[in-house]
């Protein structure tokens, strides 16, 4: 008979910070709701006890009031901790939701996870991207929107954009009113938008489309990639709905032209399920709503280890295109950052610094944390509206997708 040892069991202190010896405390977490003229934002600040804040920006879904009302309830959780306890305060806080969470939740602790890094990023003294093994490049190229109701104006706006030094570009394959048009008419004015494009700004620049997540139809999403697959394009986003992995995969295997999906997605699970179903060449977390930088930066991981490059989705200003330059300089798999000249647009006073690209690049940061503070005073004077993202029909009346 062998010997028999009994476990030891020892009586371990309650988990939480440590009290009393010099570690910083969480005393706030407050919340801000604001109006751009467009749309609304969420920001947040936490406050500790040393006097340093970090800043955050959960994603402002529509209806907003249900992230506001998620940092809200979960504000006590945080309260009383050490803010250096990032991974901790996170995987306590979606442990004790029991349930799977749902967006309101993956938005606010996004923003509560910014606020926590700025905060390690000035006690460091270093940009975040530093504090991740450092800079993977020297700058971060983008792309940028265009907008346009015909193939010519869009046309006339990527040549525009090519004389400021933008190399990529991103656009509807849909002419205004795309819904209640037949589809046979859609299809043909995706062509012709992109090859418009194409032919104005030549061979050398990028080009991508957005379907946004707008087809239900696999058959449908593969004739607007066959419609604008000659004019070379970088990829096509979103082609069918988020949820529909195999679907999304099966366009992928048929297709030349690159997948690329991910801003409706969540969390590392989902990526994972996504990525082992192969239903991306180009994932696109966000990081104000797929849980945070550090679990994009686990995300991240997952697809570098399976060659699928990641390119964020960033629509919703300059704060949120901080943290993606923070991301896409501590990666290997970066590919390309969204961007929409927010540095112009009225949502650019909401924020101490108007970031822009040169050339179409952002140069990296060297401030402390995230390197990008809210104007309160700005946020203030611009309360927030009823806001939601409208309801589009079909030619039958059928809802649409917007």
């Amino acid at each position: 008979m062998g010997l028999y040892c009994a476990p030891v069991v020892r009586t371990l202190p309650e988990p939480g910070p440590l009290q009393g010896e010099g570690f910083m405390k969480i005393t706030e977490i407050r919340t801000y709701h604001a109006h751009d003229g467009a749309r609304n934002s969420v920001f947040l600040q936490v406050l500790t006890d040393d006097g340093i804040t970090g800043v955050g920006m959960p994603y402002s879904i529509g209806p907003d009031e249900g992230v506001l009302g998620v940092i809200e309830n979960m504000t006590p959780w945080f309260v009383g901790q050490d803010p250096s306890r990032i991974e901790w305060l996170l995987r306590r806080a979606k442990n004790t939701m029991r349930f799977p969470l749902g967006p309101a939740a993956w938005s606010a602790l996004s923003g509560i996870d910014h606020a926590l890094w700025d905060i390690a990023g000035k006690v460091a003294g270093m940009p975040l991207y530093r504090l991740f093994g450092g800079a993977t490049r020297d700058r971060v190229r983008v792309y940028h929107g265009l907008s346009g109701a015909t193939p010519e104006e869009c046309a006339a706006e990527a040549v525009r954009l090519a004389a400021d030094g933008y190399t990529a570009f991103k656009m509807s394959p849909y002419p205004p009113g795309w819904s209640e048009m037949p589809w046979r008419a859609v299809v043909r004015a995706a062509g012709a938008r992109t090859a418009a494009v194409r032919t104005a700004i030549g061979e050398g620049p990028d080009i991508a489309i957005d379907v946004h997540a707008t087809l239900r139809e696999p058959a449908k999403a593969a004739e607007i990639i066959r419609a604008v697959a000659p004019s070379r394009m970088m990829f096509v986003e979103e082609p069918v709905r988020p949820d529909a992995v195999e679907s999304t995969a099966r366009l992928r295997r048929e297709s030349r032209t690159p997948i690329a999906t991910g801003e409706n997605l969540a969390g590392i699970h989902r990526f994972a399920e996504l990525i082992d179903a192969g239903g991306a060449d180009i994932i696109q977390p966000d990081v104000l709503y797929c849980g945070g930088f550090l679990e994009m930066r686990k995300i991240a991981a997952l697809a570098e280890a399976r060659y699928v490059t990641v390119a964020p989705h960033n629509p919703l200003g300059l704060l949120s295109t901080a943290l993606s330059v923070h991301l896409a300089a501590s990666i290997p798999n970066f590919a390309i950052l969204e961007f929409h000249s927010d540095h112009l647009k009225p949502k650019a006073q909401f924020v101490d610094r108007a970031w822009a690209p040169v050339d179409g690049h952002f140069e990296l940061p060297e401030a402390p944390g995230i390197g990008m503070e809210l104007n309160l005073d700005a946020i203030a004077a611009n309360p927030a509206r009823h806001w939601n993202r409208g309801f589009p029909t079909h030619d039958d009346g059928s809802p649409a997708f917007i």
